[in-house]
C-alpha cells in the first residue's frame, strides 16, 4: 500500500495479541510490550500520525497501555467500540449505553450458572461472580445481584460461561433473539461481548476519521481477533498478525509476524522508521 504521505496518517492498534502477548489475565500486561514493539509505536507517534489504541478492553484496562507507550494525545477505543476515552486525560468523552433487563431475562434462563459482567464505563465493572479476567484486574469490582444488575444500563456486558465450551455459547446465542444487543462470540473461550447494536470499532473509527479530518484512503490498522475483522475491512489497509485465526488472516490485506515475533514491529516498520 502507497500512501499519499509516505505513510499512513491515522493507525488503529489492537491491544491484546497485537501490542504483546501475555494472557489477557495478566493484570501487568502493558509491562510485557517487547522494546521492538515500543520502539515501533513511538516511530508512529513522532512521524505526527494519529494513534489510536483499539480493545475490547474496558477504560480502566486500557489506561496503563496508554501510559506505557507514552500516548498523551489523542483518543482510545474501548469495550469494542462502545467506549471512547481522551488519551490526555484517560476520561471517557462517548459512550454508547443499553439496557440490560431483556437481555439479562433471556440469557439467565438460556445460559445456567453463567456469569455477567457489566461495565461501569470509566470506573470499572459491576459482575454477579468473579471471573479471572483483565477487567477485573483494573478499577473498581463491584459484586452485585442478577436481579439488581438487570435494573441497570451498561457500553458493554461480558457473559462467562464456565464448564462450557466457546463453540457452545456460540451456538445458543446465535439462536436467541436479542433485539437492539450485538453479539459478539469467541468461539475458543466460553466467552461473549454483548454491546448496542451498531457497535464495533470500525464504526467508532470511521466518527473518529471524519472528525479528525483525515482521508479514508490514508488510514491502517492492525489486529489478530475476531473482534477485529471489521477494523481491518474498514481501514485502507489491514494488517493481520501471523497467529490471528484463518478469518482475520482471510480479511487482512496484509499478514505479519506473530506476536512472539514482534510482528506489530515489522508491520509498521514498513512506513515508520
Amino acid at each position: 500500500m502507497v500512501f499519499e504521505l509516505g505513510h499512513p496518517t491515522m493507525v488503529a492498534l489492537d491491544i491484546d495479541g497485537t501490542l504483546h502477548c501475555a494472557e489477557d489475565t495478566n493484570p501487568l500486561a502493558h509491562e510485557t510490550i517487547s522494546v521492538a514493539v515500543r520502539a515501533a509505536v513511538r516511530a508512529v507517534v513522532l512521524s505526527g500520525a494519529h494513534v489510536v489504541l483499539c480493545t475490547g478492553r474496558l477504560a480502566p484496562a486500557t489506561r496503563p497501555f496508554l501510559r506505557e507507550l507514552n500516548i498523551i494525545a489523542g483518543f482510545a477505543i474501548c469495550s469494542n467500540g462502545a467506549v471512547l476515552i481522551d488519551a490526555t486525560t484517560g476520561k471517557v468523552v462517548e459512550q454508547a449505553l443499553f439496557d440490560l433487563r431483556d437481555p439479562i431475562a433471556v440469557l439467565r434462563e438460556q445460559l445456567p450458572g453463567a456469569i455477567f459482567v457489566s461495565e461501569n464505563p470509566g470506573v470499572g465493572v459491576r459482575a454477579t461472580g468473579f471471573v479471572d479476567d483483565a477487567d477485573m484486574h483494573h478499577g473498581e469490582v463491584e459484586l452485585v445481584g442478577i436481579d439488581e444488575l438487570a435494573t441497570m444500563s451498561t457500553t458493554r456486558l461480558a457473559v462467562h460461561w464456565p464448564g462450557h465450551s466457546g463453540q457452545a455459547l456460540t451456538e445458543i446465542l446465535t439462536g436467541v433473539d436479542l433485539p437492539g444487543i450485538r453479539s459478539l462470540c469467541y468461539e475458543d473461550e466460553p466467552l461473549a461481548d454483548l454491546t448496542a447494536a451498531g457497535v464495533s470499532k470500525a464504526a467508532m473509527l470511521e466518527r473518529l476519521r471524519i472528525e479528525l479530518g483525515v482521508a479514508a484512503t490514508e488510514t491502517l490498522a492492525v489486529g489478530d481477533g475476531i473482534n477485529d475483522l471489521e477494523m481491518l475491512d474498514w481501514a485502507a489497509h489491514g494488517v493481520a498478525m501471523g497467529h490471528a485465526p484463518a478469518s482475520v488472516l482471510a480479511a487482512a490485506d496484509q499478514i505479519c509476524p506473530p506476536g512472539t515475533e514482534d510482528g506489530l514491529a515489522t508491520a509498521l516498520s514498513g512506513w515508520f522508521r
